[in-house]
């Protein structure tokens, strides 16, 4: 079932500023709006009626209306939808009979509920007629997740009933939106197996086609933004805050991309409502605003020889250790028909155009890897990498550093096979390693070699925006002088090393807004200094995202944004000038939906050709996308034409 915001409902009215509560469409699903009806309050002395139309979901098609009558004092009794009395209700006073046409009713005092087909227009005007519903009183109707289950022509007649029936009404709908990208093929997948088939989707998928059907059906204003937008823009802070404050919680992926495929509509007619538009914050990028596309880049299901297990998987961190090996750690994902943290590497090895599944032979088995999700791994030699971080459970996140050493060459006698030991150091600082989706990235000061540790979050630190030098072969950090602005801390970024120095871009800040900032930690003769780049035009804020530089060129791989109705693909932005494009990924030769954010990629230079492993995430309403096989990209014609 949907699970919208729902904001606790507010203690009994004791002010003034109390008086006029918000109603609240209670039931299987319960959503607590905070604006839409302002303008339906604003006259205690009128008597008003909010009308929720509420579905029952696949065990309940037809749907049903739900009446929440105001009483003279303005205040709206709140009870749960249901055809009987829930906890606390008083079954005496409780009433349930065959209303209206053969339809059930059920009624306690203030509030009447109404079992009736929605299709059925003629038994629905009569049902409300009997129930003691005047058309005449200004009436909000809300539909929780209700119209995209019916047929397109009967929702669309209903509407346009609604604007012919009620002269001075408010109507406000929560639904999906935005079918065609790949987390819109999950939710569609999602609802198709529960045997409720989103109708609307098709003909209505984006708000600016949700608008325009509810002004051609008779409505005069209509205005409507996605959840992500209603969650910034219209939940007060402290409400946010303690939502945040709940439960440990880091599948912030997810969240962002179910908010951006649910919307708010609020469509409105007669002047007694005076009129204002109801979602006036909005925010500087529209979420259905064109992405500005140079072109498109062909996506193609990596060539490997044998079959392929293990990479189904997020979370984890993949490394080229040799040019023709790509080390996996970590994550995820599926192991033995089922999903959890994985604890095994992985290894693929190039040969020619084709790659082969290799194997990893743990020099000492008894020091076990642990587990660790969004940690990272940075090759500092042909022989060693360096594991930091990342964490178990979002309360377990003191997994420290550890070694990753492997020979110079592979073995003669086993080529396909690489030697892994895993080695842990005196450790170097505990609050540098403490973290997760931080980054670390290998810089120059002096003459001297130095893991960059930046940013991440930690199990008491929704964002940290700190930073650590780790002398590479003292393995203990260094105080060195930074100079110019702090920048704002984030996690779920990227970062890459570029003329000694790092190069950092995107992620989410303290706000959990994604940032469209491209940062240079610049090498100076006594430290560094933190420098903006500026990008013409800016990128569009993201996070979840990998990113590479190739010949003076940072190449930014999928993630997460808010503010298009597109996805991520891959972005380009010359260093020296600044100028970006957006190229779009064509994945129409692939099976399955393309999940670009929780996962690793691979820049092979001399093939100009990203390799993408893994991604996905666990979505608490549709649950785990593992995206099934490595996908190559080719990037030599736009790297060429830039």
């Amino acid at each position: 079932m949907e699970q919208p915001l729902a904001p606790p409902f507010p203690p009994p009215a004791t002010r003034e500023a109390d008086q006029y509560p918000h109603p609240v469409a209670a039931g299987p699903r319960r959503a607590a709006l905070s604006a839409p009806e302002a303008e339906l309050y604003r006259h205690p002395g009128r008597r008003r009626k909010p009308l929720s139309m509420v579905s029952g979901g696949p065990l309940c098609p037809a749907g049903g209306f739900s009446l929440l009558r105001l009483c003279p004092a303005g205040a709206v009794v709140r009870a749960p939808v249901a055809p009987w009395p829930r906890d606390g209700a008083e079954p005496e006073r409780a009433a349930r009979s065959a209303g209206p046409g053969g339809a059930m009713s059920f009624s306690v005092e203030d509030y009447k509920l109404l079992g009736v087909d929605l299709s059925e227009l003629s038994k629905l005007e009569q049902a409300l007629k009997e129930a003691g519903l005047d058309p005449e009183v200004p009436t909000m109707l809300l539909a929780e997740v209700v119209l995209a289950y019916m047929e397109i022509s009967r929702s669309d007649a209903l509407i346009q009933w609604a604007a012919q029936h009620f002269p001075c009404a408010q109507f406000v709908v929560y639904e999906q939106m935005h079918p065609e990208d790949p987390f819109g093929r999950i939710m569609q997948q999602h609802f198709s197996r529960l045997n409720s088939v989103l109708h609307t989707l098709a003909q209505y998928p984006n708000c600016e086609a949700q608008r325009r059907r509810f002004l051609q059906r008779g409505w005069a204003e209509c205005s409507i933004i996605d959840m992500n937008e209603f969650y910034a823009s219209f939940i007060p802070e402290d409400e946010r805050r303690r939502v945040k404050a709940l439960e440990p919680f880091d599948e912030y992926e997810e969240w962002h991309l179910k908010c951006s495929h649910y919307f708010i509509l609020a469509a409105s007619k007669g002047k007694e409502l005076a009129w204002t538009p109801l979602f006036s914050k909005m925010p500087a990028f529209s979420a259905d605003d064109p992405l500005r596309v140079a072109g498109s880049i062909s996506a193609s299901v990596c060539t490997i020889d044998s079959e392929i297990a293990g990479l189904r998987r997020y979370g984890h961190r993949s490394v080229l250790i040799k040019p023709h090996v790509v080390l996996t750690t970590g994550g995820f994902g599926e192991q033995d028909g089922r999903h959890c943290r994985l604890r095994d590497f992985h290894v693929l090895i190039r040969h020619e155009d084709n790659w082969r599944v290799g194997s990893v032979r743990m020099e000492k088995p008894g020091n076990t890897w642990g587990g660790r999700l969004f940690h990272t791994v940075t090759c500092v030699s042909g022989s060693q990498a360096l594991a930091v971080g990342g964490r178990m459970s979002p309360t377990n996140a003191d997994l420290g550093i550890l070694w990753l050493r492997f020979p110079e060459s592979m073995t003669a006698s086993d080529p396909d096979c690489v030697v892994v030991e895993l080695v842990s150091p005196q450790s170097a600082e505990d609050l540098a390693s403490s973290r997760w989706r931080h980054t670390t990235t290998e810089v120059t000061c002096q003459g001297q070699k130095y893991l960059f540790i930046y940013g991440g979050r930690s199990a008491v630190q929704p964002v940290l925006g700190d930073w650590y030098f780790l002398h590479l072969e003292e393995f203990s950090c260094r105080r060195i002088p930074v100079g110019g602005p702090v920048p704002e801390g984030r996690h779920s970024h990227s970062a890459c090393s570029w003329n000694g120095g790092a190069l950092i871009a995107g992620g989410l800040g303290a706000a959990e807004q994604p940032l469209n900032s491209v940062l240079f930690l610049r090498p100076t003769g006594s430290g560094f200094q933190w420098q903006g780049v500026e990008t013409h035009p800016p990128f569009i804020p993201r996070y979840s995202h990998t990113a590479h530089v190739h010949d003076g060129k940072l190449l930014l791989v999928g993630g997460v944004w808010l503010h298009s109705a597109s996805v991520p693909g891959v972005t380009v932005i010359d260093l020296m000038t600044g100028f970006s494009l957006d190229y779009q990924i064509d994945t129409v030769s692939l099976k399955w939906p393309l999940m670009l954010h929780n996962h690793s990629s691979i820049f092979l230079p001399d093939k100009r050709e990203l390799l993408l492993i893994g991604g996905g995430g666990n979505c608490f309403s549709f649950g785990t996308h593992l995206n099934l096989r490595p996908v190559c990209v080719c990037l030599s014609n736009i790297l060429t034409s830039q």
